[in-house]
């Protein structure tokens, strides 16, 4: 059974919130709305001072005066309170905690030490808890948002960890427009217990998530980030936006959650050993991570792209070929059969262009089915499945020409949902990605996104999804870690550092060759290289000469073109002194 202390957090059966009143305009308030009106089953439990009820419900003066011990309390109150109230329910015994009171380690020095304090105090209680400066989390699987904005109260498949809470709740309105939906979110705030590599391991085991979107500012423990990342790669994609890498960037991290910065090429290496796909926009985090939530894996790399205009069409197999992926032309056979149901200026070719089309099932269904039936192609981007959404903003025009009375009356003669549209996506069984210009006022857009399949607002954007899928197919074709056996003691190598020591060195009584004066001894640079050689590592051909004669026969037996360099070990820089000679 997982010891991650999120399974317990995210799954409370009775949650108190401590700050929680009737005023409006006080996070507490609106954060446990959230709580009774998103759709949460369990026990909540209001702590106020002076309040008696809040929201309908019972509210207590103190953790004392609670009539059972809550699984889950969470705090929103100013930070130089919470250290007491949260030892109060420490004394009864409950052992997890999110704390949304910011004021900490964000602040500086004075924060810092609170900080520690804070979780001081939390550990001698056995208490573990998100934040402190944390949003938050969501659990769609119980309808639990402890977030500011409501949620849709769909059961989605995205699961989220942010640094930042901003994207765990102002996203929300954002994200339902789009019909992204999360499994789980979870706001990490300032990491002082829970951190958001616990968030990567819960997520990973947690069967609802699908796949994993991550937003960092700064990693603290790289190689546990490594070994998590590695173990959840395996299983599920994990797509992440680190924004550290820059001194801009780590400098405006460090001011709202004290997150510890690292460069951009160190993240890069980490994340590629780990399996995670890095992007560079909030955008394409959640886009991307839908699509890899979504989607059946992508088995290969040829691409069919169906539009009903040339330029998105274009667009997609530009960005495609750019990052990998084949747009291969269609077999004669394939070509013909395309060709019997679309316009003669059409071109059945891939890209398959229909020019302006306004049949959402020739462009949504059939030839999706056509074309994936042929084995001819491992994924389907298709652009400009429309319907009600053109006509609307049509209507406005289209009153003064044809007299339509209202817009539901025009809509009604020239759009229809399309039949069996929502089970296409099962029915290919290979990924399929759609893009609109149109977003929720279209009914296929609408009807697509609420069945669980993307439709994104761009044609790049839907080819970057795909790439999404074919990077991750990458990932997992990668052969299984496994830990680098190091090599024992050698002699050789022993045996070159007991020379370079030799005038200086002395060997202690554990056997152990150590400098006589206790400083650091520098071995010159040839030897350097065969301690390297001793070991396995590649080195370049080279052999030392005393003279000119004997350099003239060291060079023909390695071959030109090559390097004289000086050799001593006093000297670790040679270009400044002239001793790097070419040729």
């Amino acid at each position: 059974m997982s010891k991650n202390p999120l399974h317990a957090l995210m799954n409370p059966r009775s949650i108190a919130t401590v700050g929680a009143g009737n005023n409006p305009l006080k996070m507490g308030a609106i954060q446990a709305l959230s709580i009774v009106k998103d759709g949460y089953k369990g026990k909540f439990y209001p702590v106020h001072p002076t309040d008696e009820e809040v929201f309908g419900y019972r509210a207590y003066p103190s953790a004392a005066a609670l009539p059972e011990t809550p699984d889950l309390v969470m705090f929103v109150l100013p930070a130089e309170r919470l250290i007491p109230v949260l030892e109060e329910f420490g004394r009864i015994g409950t052992k997890r905690a999110i704390i949304i009171s910011g004021g900490f380690r964000e602040t500086g020095s004075g924060g810092r030490r609170l900080e520690e304090k804070l979780l001081q105090a939390a550990r001698s209680h056995g208490i573990r808890f998100l934040g402190p400066n944390c949003i938050g989390v969501i659990n769609s699987e119980i309808l639990l948002n402890v977030t500011l904005l409501p949620f849709a109260g769909v059961k989605g498949s995205l699961g989220m960890a942010s640094q930042s809470g901003t994207y765990v709740t102002q996203t929300l309105p954002y994200l339902a427009d789009r019909g992204i939906h999360f499994s789980k979110a979870i706001s990490v705030g300032n990491e002082s217990d829970i951190n958001i590599i616990d968030a990567l391991e819960y997520l990973g085991e947690d069967e609802q998530t699908k796949a994993i979107a991550l937003y960092i500012e700064g990693i603290r423990d790289a190689a546990r980030f490594l070994a998590v990342a590695r173990q959840v790669t395996a299983r599920k994609p994990v797509v992440a936006q680190y924004v550290g890498g820059t001194a801009a960037g780590a400098r405006a991290g460090s001011s709202h959650t004290g997150a510890l910065a690292s460069p951009d090429y160190l993240v890069d290496g980490l994340f590629k050993q780990a399996g995670v796909l890095r992007v560079d926009s909030l955008e394409d985090l959640y886009y991307q991570g839908w699509s890899l939530a979504t989607q059946p894996p992508l088995r290969g790399r040829r691409i069919g792209v169906l539009t009903n205009s040339g330029g998105p069409s274009t667009a997609v197999a530009h960005t495609c070929s750019r990052g990998g992926l084949d747009v291969p032309l269609f077999s004669a056979d394939l070509q013909e059969e395309i060709k019997k149901r679309i316009q003669p200026q059409g071109s059945a070719a891939n890209p398959v262009d229909l020019t302006f089309h306004m049949d959402a099932s020739l462009l949504g269904k059939t030839l999706p089915e056509m074309i994936a039936g042929s084995g001819e192609v491992d994924g389907i981007i298709a652009h400009g499945v429309m319907s009600s959404g053109f006509m609307k903003a049509l209507f406005p025009h289209a009153r003064e020409i044809f007299g339509f009375a209202s817009e539901e009356e025009f809509i009604s003669q020239f759009s229809s949902v399309v039949p069996g549209l929502t089970e296409v996506p099962q029915n290919l069984g290979i990924p399929f990605l759609l893009s609109s210009f149109f977003g929720r006022e279209d009914r296929c857009t609408a009807l697509f996104q609420d069945h669980n399949m993307p439709v994104f607002d761009g044609p790049e954007k839907a080819a970057r999804g795909m790439l999404a899928l074919y990077r991750y197919s990458m990932v997992r074709r990668q052969p299984p870690y496994r830990e680098p056996q190091l090599p024992s003691c050698s002699n050789r190598a022993a045996g070159i550092i007991r020379k370079a020591l030799d005038l200086n060195g002395v060997e202690g009584k554990d056997g152990k060759i150590k400098s006589s004066s206790g400083e650091r001894i520098t071995v010159d640079e040839y030897s350097s290289k065969q301690i390297l050689a001793a070991y396995g590592v590649p080195v370049t051909a080279e052999a030392p000469a005393r003279t000119e004669d004997e350099a003239a026969v060291v060079a023909a037996e390695i071959g030109f073109p090559v390097v004289l360099k000086g050799l001593s070990s006093a000297i670790a820089h040679k270009t400044g002194r002239g001793l790097i000679k070419l040729d």
